[in-house]
């Protein structure tokens, strides 16, 4: 539960859910990990190809969660495709960040995390599993035309979600003064 609530909170939110649609339209089909086909093909993912292991650091968990590989954010634009998402575990679903704050990219972030647990030797073999798994669910590949309209149209979104918010706050302002604190 979130301790508070900002205009790019729902800007974030409303990235995500664009990113979500652009994902399944290269699907073909709703890929709701929470339930039905989507489900079905999450629990393949990380059952079977990924042995109920965290990408990141080979660990067996109950308790793996979703990670974009491709971050599901304003910042790498990764799509929700089962292409990008593997099994993580909650220690590892938290991406470093670099000294000019920006979020590391998933290489980076799984030669951290095999540095970490001196296990170096084992750093190639998970990033190939890792990047077999975009293959195997047929991640699209986007060109660079494709990309540009994707972070233009996600940018303008949140932009817009972010004024709206301010309006909002200022429509309720003009109709407060004028009907409840008369």
């Amino acid at each position: 539960m979130a301790v508070y609530n900002s205009s790019s909170d729902s800007a974030n939110t409303a990235v995500r859910a664009f990113l979500t649609k652009v994902g399944e339209h290269y699907l073909g089909h709703s890929f709701n990990t929470g339930s039905g086909k989507g489900k079905a093909i999450w629990w393949i993912i990380k059952e079977q190809d990924f042995d109920n292991c965290c990408a990141y650091c080979g660990e067996i968990s109950n308790t793996l969660q979703v990670e974009h590989v491709l971050m599901f954010n304003r910042t790498e634009y990764g799509l929700h495709h089962p292409g990008n998402v593997v099994p993580c575990c909650k220690s590892c679903n938290t991406r470093e960040r670099l000294e000019n704050k920006q979020y590391c990219h998933w290489e980076q972030h799984l030669l951290k995390v095999c540095e970490r647990r001196n296990e170096l030797e084992l750093f190639e073999a998970r990033k190939m599993k890792i990047m077999s798994n975009f293959e195997k669910y047929k991640y699209p590949k986007l060109n660079e035309t494709e990309q540009h309209a994707i972070r233009v149209i996600a940018n303008s979104l949140y932009e817009n979600i972010k004024i709206e918010s301010e309006k909002s706050l200022n429509m309720y302002k003009q109709l407060d003064e004028a009907f409840v604190n008369r």
